[in-house]
């Protein structure tokens, strides 16, 4: 089967995470990928982790993380990380020409400079703003894309698709960028509004039985994760997404 990961930023919100990582372990999960508010104690982290049977080979690091190097390579290196992910910028960091995304993707070819020096990938992770085309017409994916070359991509195809674009052209066209997706799927339009529209992986719209045969073929993704943004059973979510993920290949 294929190796599902788990973000655990869907789980966030859960009483207790050690609790949650021995139901991650149970249920048949070997890696989970963090996310910033995770690694204050990334020692303590490292050993519920081992405790449970999982690892941690991404994590995901704001805009301010990235710049302080020196205190997130030695979290990297606590918890065994292999791909540092930023995942997000603010309506701050955005523009409607090029000129903030220009901003940001200088930022991070010096980031990935800093971390591949390290033996880090490094890369980017996508929500739905980066695919709507700028003043220039460019999206702002493009001007990441290109403008950093050496940046790697971590594609969250759901959020493609909310994005209005087809994620199989762009697996077509940056495929070779791409070292990591998140497994992400959406509910049928009207449903699951408490939960922002949002499914678990195999019970929404996204043909993802299709789609992860494209992600194997058309691109250099070796972590695949399970993320739901707003989940309102976090088990139930762990438990059917990786019962999805049982029957790939």
């Amino acid at each position: 089967m294929t190796v599902l990961s788990f973000q655990l930023y869907s789980a966030r919100n859960v009483p207790s995470l050690e609790d949650f990582l021995a139901t991650l372990g149970a249920l048949g999960y070997t890696q989970v990928e963090g996310y910033g508010g995770l690694y204050a104690d990334a020692a303590g982290l490292a050993a519920s982790l081992k405790k449970n049977g999982l690892s941690m080979p991404t994590g995901h690091f704001g805009p301010a993380q990235v710049a302080d190097v020196s205190t997130t390579l030695k979290t990297a290196e606590t918890l065994g990380m292999k791909k540092i992910f930023c995942p997000h910028i603010g309506p701050e960091g955005r523009s409607a020409d090029e000129s903030k995304w220009l901003e940001l993707a200088e930022m991070l070819a010096k980031a990935a400079e800093t971390y591949s020096k390290e033996g880090y990938g490094f890369g980017w992770h996508n929500h739905d703003f980066e695919f709507a085309p700028t003043t220039s017409g460019r999206t702002p994916m493009e001007i990441l894309l290109e403008t950093a070359p050496k940046i790697e991509w971590e594609c969250d195809v759901a959020w493609v698709v909310r994005g209005k674009a087809d994620p199989v052209a762009w697996f077509d066209k940056y495929g070779d960028r791409i070292t990591a997706v998140h497994v992400k799927d959406i509910a049928p339009a009207g449903q699951a509004t408490d939960e922002d529209g949002w499914a678990d992986v195999g019970h929404g719209v996204l043909d993802w039985d299709n789609l992860i045969t494209k992600v194997q073929s058309k691109t250099k993704a070796q972590y695949f994760v399970a993320e739901h943004d707003k989940p309102s059973d976090e088990v139930r979510f762990a438990t059917r997404s990786i019962a999805t993920a049982k029957k790939w290949k």
